[in-house]
């Protein structure tokens, strides 16, 4: 009888718990998804109204503005524009105290395709939503830390994970309570 019990609540807790797992990873990434491509607005908005300005004669350096942004450490955004040949411009950013560098592959997709967006790691520790569209004389590329982005996407991570684990706790629970309420084999309800 016992094995029976354990059998029916196994059979009651495996498609509950696939299904709450499914609901919860598709959750999880939906959230993360949303929160990873919205911190592309920024740099999107930078990069079209740079370009628009370039491509009226607007020198790059007027368009990178005069402000520094230390990519490394600071949550501003960055501007950086480049020739078509990938040779810097002008920008108002710097990695460990160079010029960015985004590979030659983002820029000339750029120009190819009319935009490319990417998460870019020029280091260990640095990443960066970045965002490059092209213009009459070669493409702008504009930046933004991702840290404030992965620190909530981490945070809703352990939330989820947590409400995942109390969801297949109750499961079990519920599971357990309907597999011995259940009558016995070979039991009928009695009919009046």
């Amino acid at each position: 009888m016992r094995s029976l019990t354990v059998r029916r609540a196994t059979a009651l807790f495996l498609p509950a718990a696939a299904a709450l797992t499914l609901a919860v990873g598709v959750t999880y990434l939906a959230v993360q998804q949303d929160l990873r491509i919205g911190a592309n607005d920024v740099p999107q908005q930078l990069a079209e109204d740079g370009a628009r300005a370039l491509d009226a004669g607007t020198d790059p350096g007027s368009v990178v503005g005069s402000g520094h942004v230390p990519i490394e450490a600071s949550l501003a955004p960055f501007v950086a524009v480049y020739d078509g040949q990938g040779t810097l411009l002008a920008s108002n950013g710097s990695l460990d105290g160079k010029p960015p560098s985004p590979p030659i592959g983002v820029l000339r997709s750029a120009q190819t395709t009319g935009r490319d967006a990417v998460s870019w790691q020029p280091r260990a520790g640095v990443r960066v939503a970045l965002v490059v569209l092209p213009w009459n004389g070669g493409t702008i590329a504009a930046g933004q830390s991702l840290r404030m982005i992965e620190t909530r996407i981490d945070a809703i991570g352990a939330l989820i994970a947590a409400g995942w684990l109390a969801g297949m706790v109750l499961v079990a629970i519920t599971a357990a309570i309907a597999a011995w309420i259940w009558p016995a084999a070979g039991m009928r309800p009695r009919v009046d």
